[in-house]
């Protein structure tokens, strides 16, 4: 990864790293070392909470290639492991907000809706089936970094979550399954946001599949006019975050 925002969320979070490259001296083998503030004092961190990281010196030529940058030469790019897609890495608590993905397409998509997700308060993010690679670089820099603050976990299939949602149920957990389709029956604005909540969005073409769409408690739909047929998915996820973020805020005393 590379960029100030992304690295240091995977710092601050905790996300276990590889290596740390930074770039070589063009004279020589010998590093040059980290030169703002920000480099040093992330390399200072990552040498102090995770020791077995690799500090590596890297040829300018070769990390501007890494970095995808043409002109500015990266200060630092960090080798992070992805972790396990294990669900129980996502606690929903109380009243906790998580959204499923089903089957989306495009990794930009994952991206904003991750950003969204994290700015309106989710604990969460699950995609669900054949979908675009959570860690494309299009979707890590769509997120702007929030991917390495908020737990995403991919699924092979509905059913997978669905007993996630069954075990909750089962430790008293009420989570709601809501469902989002332009053709959905309840506005969103009317559905109740405020518990616990599983919000599924759909494909960006096909929508929800039929395994999701038969789970969904609830199938809201965002009231809206002009010639648009509908909202793109992570648009119309972050108008649903919103929404819920809304009602929650609302809820807290004043």
């Amino acid at each position: 990864m590379h960029g100030v925002r992304p690295i240091t969320l995977a710092v601050e979070h905790g996300w276990p790293l590889s290596a740390l490259l930074r770039p070589a001296s063009s004279r020589s083998t010998e590093a040059t070392g980290a030169t703002s503030e920000w480099a040093r004092r992330i390399t200072e961190r990552v040498r102090a909470e995770q020791p077995d990281v690799e500090h590596v010196a890297v040829a300018p030529e070769l990390l501007r290639e890494l970095g995808e940058k043409s002109d500015d030469l990266p200060e630092l790019l960090a080798v992070a492991r992805i972790p396990a897609d294990r669900l129980d890495r996502i606690d929903v608590g109380t009243d906790g907000l998580v959204v499923a993905f089903d089957r989306p397409a495009n990794p930009g998509n994952i991206g904003t809706l991750v950003r969204s997700a994290d700015a309106f308060g989710a604990r969460g993010v699950l995609v669900t089936g054949h979908a675009a690679d959570v860690y494309d670089p299009k979707a890590v820099r769509a997120s702007t970094g929030s991917l390495f603050a908020l737990p995403t976990v991919r699924a092979a299939a509905p059913r997978d979550v669905l007993a996630w949602v069954a075990d909750l149920h089962a430790d008293g957990v009420p989570l709601t399954v809501v469902g989002t389709d332009e053709a959905g029956t309840e506005d969103v604005d009317q559905v109740d946001l405020t518990g616990p909540t599983l919000l599924v969005v759909g494909n960006e073409t096909r929508g929800m599949s039929a395994a999701w769409r038969e789970a969904c408690d609830i199938v809201a739909r965002i009231p809206a006019g002009g010639a648009a047929s509908s909202l793109n998915a992570a648009v119309a996820a972050t108008v649903v975050l919103y929404e819920a973020g809304r009602q929650r805020r609302s809820e807290q005393p004043r």
